[in-house]
């Protein structure tokens, strides 16, 4: 298990690394949109099963759109698709009303818009840290913090794991391999930082509060993945990466990670302006 993990984890570090680094940007948005579907898909296969072919159609139009104003800086239009992942659904409860079918779960609706919102728009966010100055290098700082901090976390609480994190959600993690995910996180931020020849940022105060964040926020990514698979009984979101399961189980904590790291960057530029 452990091979396939690190096999796989190595063969989609250097896909990542070629796309990321690449002059055009075209194939990692790409890469982006196909992997952010699969991983809605994998959600409403958890979660909302029988969930009418329409909305789940509907899902994953607008969850395009969202990447099509993003990519092309229609920033404005943004709220607009965001509205309507809570409108289509709505509408379609309401003219589907009288006539509802029996099979479909009136709870399920709501996975239509709460699943774009979970897996598509924080990759999504990706695209707008990729814009940013020095974009690729901020992804890369993201992806390796990350890897350390689940690395980290994973061998820390196999060998020191005593005290249970969250045993109702996930009872295999422990108060130990959390710490341990977060020194190693702390680690590698200050090794990328020093060995980065375009010196993107100060080793200071405010970038390791940045990688406690991220620390906290893929260890509640992660946590908040369990606890939905727990919830309807599923040990993987999916099968599609060996060693690993499905893309939401690869992705969980970088779906909250995300989001930290875009608003530390537009705070700086905020601040530096």
């Amino acid at each position: 298990m452990h091979l396939k993990r690190w096999i796989t984890g190595l063969t989609g570090a250097a896909l990542l690394a070629f796309l990321i680094t690449s002059g055009t940007r075209w194939p990692f948005y790409m890469f982006l949109f196909v992997a952010a579907a699969i991983g809605l898909n994998e959600f409403f296969n958890i979660t909302a099963k029988n969930l009418p072919a329409f909305l789940k159609f509907s899902s994953f139009i607008l969850a395009f759109l969202l990447f099509f104003v993003i990519v092309f800086k229609q920033i404005l239009l943004l709220p607009v698709v965001l509205v309507l992942l809570t409108v289509f659904p709505l509408a379609f409860h309401m003219f589907n009303y009288a006539s509802f079918d029996a099979k479909w779960n009136r709870a399920d609706l709501d996975k239509a818009a709460v699943g774009p919102l979970y897996v598509c728009l924080p990759i999504a966010m990706l695209i707008l840290i990729d814009m940013q100055p020095n974009g690729n290098i901020w992804i890369f700082f993201l992806l390796a913090v990350i890897f350390a901090n689940d690395t980290g976390a994973l061998y820390a609480g196999k060998a020191f794991g005593r005290h249970k994190l969250y045993p109702e959600v996930s009872p295999n993690k422990t108060w130990e391999g959390s710490a341990g995910g977060l020194i190693l996180g702390l680690i590698v931020s200050i090794i990328f930082l020093r060995i980065d020849a375009l010196k993107v940022h100060d080793i200071d105060p405010a970038i390791l509060l940045l990688v406690a964040g991220l620390s906290v926020a893929t260890q509640t990514g992660d946590l908040v993945e369990s606890m939905i698979k727990r919830s309807y009984g599923v040990k993987d979101s999916g099968s599609i990466l060996p060693g690993h399961g499905g893309i939401l189980d690869r992705i969980d904590g970088l779906l909250f990670a995300i989001p930290v790291l875009y608003g530390y960057l537009e705070l700086r530029l905020l601040l530096v302006d």
